[in-house]
C-alpha cells in the first residue's frame, strides 16, 4: 500500500520554509551524487532558494 496524497501549500513561516528547503536540497544533492557514482557520469544540479 502506497503513501497517501499530501496537499501542497506554502510554508508561511520563513524559518521553517528555509529549513525545509535546505533539507530537501541536501537530499537531492545526495541522490545526484549517488547517481553520478552509479553511472560514472557528471551531474549538475540547480536550486534556487525560496523567496
Amino acid at each position: 500500500m502506497g503513501r497517501g496524497r499530501v496537499e501542497l501549500k506554502r510554508i508561511e513561516n520563513k524559518i521553517n520554509r528555509q529549513v525545509t528547503f535546505s533539507k530537501r536540497r541536501n537530499g537531492l544533492l545526495k541522490k545526484a551524487y549517488e547517481l553520478s557514482v552509479l553511472c560514472d557520469a557528471e551531474i549538475d544540479t540547480f536550486s534556487s532558494p525560496p523567496t
